[in-house]
């Protein structure tokens, strides 16, 4: 497809999802907050993994993989392949629930975990919140409490595979406790900061936090 297209592309999912903003789309308007049910308001169980994306999908050669964490932190940082794989290692299983209506149970993830990343830039004091940016333009943001939480990773594998291209690899991000749109895809940079800085889809109509239990899909 040209850049045209591509652009093209992305401008109706966009249009799209904001309309499903303004409409409150999904909404049943019965949160379950205590998480007393497996399967948050208003979804649907799936046995396969559904791709979205903004309508590219990076190529990034191992060789020219980096993560940069940086911003409100004593030791700023940037990985490159073997760096990030030396790390220690995790592995965690958890439910995937996509803001689309779907929700995925039982994914086995391996990676680094958040909580080793920030053992390792050391957030300063007045560092409250995290940016994750990634390489097709794609940002969101999450409080950095909720991002240090220990079923949270950054993951390179999927159910005993590398992630594929098109499911975010060769790293995502997995933030369990959110709608899935806050687990970033190709992610490349971690931003620590002492402000909050509202990503691609939290300014066009998304909830700013994005707890599926309590519905907070848009907002």
């Amino acid at each position: 497809m040209s850049d045209d297209g591509d652009a093209g592309a992305r401008a109706k999912l966009v249009a799209a999802k904001k309309a499903w903003a303004r409409a409150g789309r999904l909404l049943t308007g019965r949160p379950d907050p205590d998480r007393s049910l497996r399967l948050p308001p208003g979804q649907r169980l799936v046995e396969t993994w559904p791709v979205l994306d903004l309508g590219v999908q990076p190529h990034v050669p191992l060789a020219d993989w980096r993560l940069v964490v940086d911003g409100a932190v004593v030791n700023p940082v940037e990985l490159d392949w073997p760096a990030f794989m030396a790390l220690p290692q995790t592995e965690d299983v958890s439910d995937i629930h996509c803001v689309t209506q779907w929700s995925r149970y039982d994914n086995r993830w391996q990676g680094v975990s958040t909580s080793v990343i920030l053992d390792l830039v050391k957030p300063l004091p007045e560092a409250a919140h995290v940016v994750l940016h990634s390489h097709d333009g794609y940002t969101t943001n999450v409080r950095l409490d909720h991002f240090a939480e220990e079923d949270c990773l950054l993951a390179h594998a999927h159910d005993g595979a590398p992630i594929s291209r098109e499911h975010g690899g060769p790293v995502r991000v997995v933030i369990p406790r959110y709608y899935f749109w806050k687990s970033a895809k190709w992610v490349k940079r971690i931003e620590i900061s002492a402000v909050d800085k509202p990503g691609f889809w939290e300014v066009r109509g998304y909830h700013n936090v994005g707890d599926p239990w309590t519905e907070e899909r848009y907002g």
